[in-house]
């Protein structure tokens, strides 16, 4: 079936990669927030241990040329373009770029694989005011839908898992934890959006494809005041209890959460969680992301298929069906 469309647009967050562009960038994220200057500059110091330089954008170009190059092996031959939401490749640049090239319909693939307003509501609308930024000449961009439990993103996770738990002594690897982790979100927004439901289906199904039936679902990175209730268990918390229950055992914490590399997984989990397990005397293990393996690569090109084929196969695992192309009018409210 002919398609309207003609290239591809990767949306994800942006980060830094110059010790100097980390205030900037942590001031694009911020803005319209009521974040204490003081607590910006702290968050300032976790890139400063990385030289300044986060690793998402480096994850980001090699997802990048994957996707080329799945395209141009398998079709369709499009384009690819790239813009983050805070920092360069900004969506305005990109979307700019695009307009002149003459593209004038895009398909958009969100590095974010839950619904949720920081997830998906607010990439779209991120992309709408860039659009707006362009002008009338920017392409119109319809957001693939979310993929948080087709076998594209369940088979790679549960080899992360697998290739996490090869770490640990033969003996000592059934009595092994897992322990799946997310961005917090609010109590109240995690109410009107199926980020919840979204992040335990998918630990599900990747513990059903290890054979796990044991494991537990947590959170990490909140970032509100005190006094605002958001989702728990917190990582920290759940490790403290872990160590009181099963002294010494060993736990492999898996970011399922999380596309790719950056600071909340280099420093939240990498620095701060080892040392709390270290301090508490358990053995981490902490599995990779998905990144760009190649069965979730593959997975963004059946995605784009979805919209172009007549009859599309729409793969998922699990009860729920895939997830429609359209979100609804009101779902995941900020």
């Amino acid at each position: 079936m002919p398609s309207s469309y003609e290239a591809v647009l990767l949306v994800s967050f942006g980060g830094p990669e110059r010790p100097e562009d980390v205030v900037p960038f942590l001031e694009n994220v911020v803005r319209g927030k009521d974040v204490p200057r003081q607590r910006l500059l702290a968050v300032a110091e976790h890139y400063q241990l990385f030289g300044g330089v986060s690793p998402i954008n480096a994850q980001n170009r090699a997802l990048l040329a994957a996707l080329i190059e799945q395209l141009n092996a398998h079709g369709p031959p499009w384009p690819v373009y790239w813009g983050n939401r805070h920092w360069h490749p900004l969506l305005a640049d990109t979307l700019r770029q695009m307009a002149d090239d003459g593209v004038r319909r895009a398909l958009a693939f969100v590095t974010s694989a839950f619904g949720s307003y920081p997830g998906c509501r607010q990439y779209v609308e991120d992309i709408e005011r860039a659009r707006a930024e362009v002008g009338t000449d920017a392409p119109e961009v319809d957001k693939l839908r979310l993929f948080y439990n087709p076998p594209g993103f369940i088979e790679p996770m549960a080899e992360r898992v697998e290739a996490a738990l090869a770490q640990i002594a033969p003996l000592q690897r059934s009595a092994a934890r897992i322990v799946y982790t997310a961005h917090s979100i609010p109590e109240a927004m995690a109410k009107n959006c199926p980020y919840q439901s979204q992040l335990h289906e998918a630990c599900r199904l990747v513990s059903e494809r290890v054979g796990r039936s044991q494991w537990q679902l947590v959170y990490q990175s909140r970032s509100g005041p005190p006094s605002q209730p958001w989702l728990e268990p917190d990582l920290d918390d759940y490790l403290r209890e872990l160590a009181s229950d099963a002294p010494g055992c060993d736990v492999v914490i898996v970011p399922i959460g999380f596309l790719c590399e950056h600071m909340e997984v280099v420093y939240d989990l990498d620095i701060e969680a080892r040392a709390l397990c270290e301090e508490l005397g358990l053995n981490m293990v902490r599995s990779a992301v998905v990144g760009c393996h190649r069965r979730f690569v593959r997975m963004i090109r059946e995605l784009i298929g979805e919209r172009i084929e007549e009859h599309p196969k729409r793969l998922s695992e699990g009860a729920d069906g895939p997830y429609p192309d359209q979100c609804p009018p009101d779902c995941c409210p900020g």
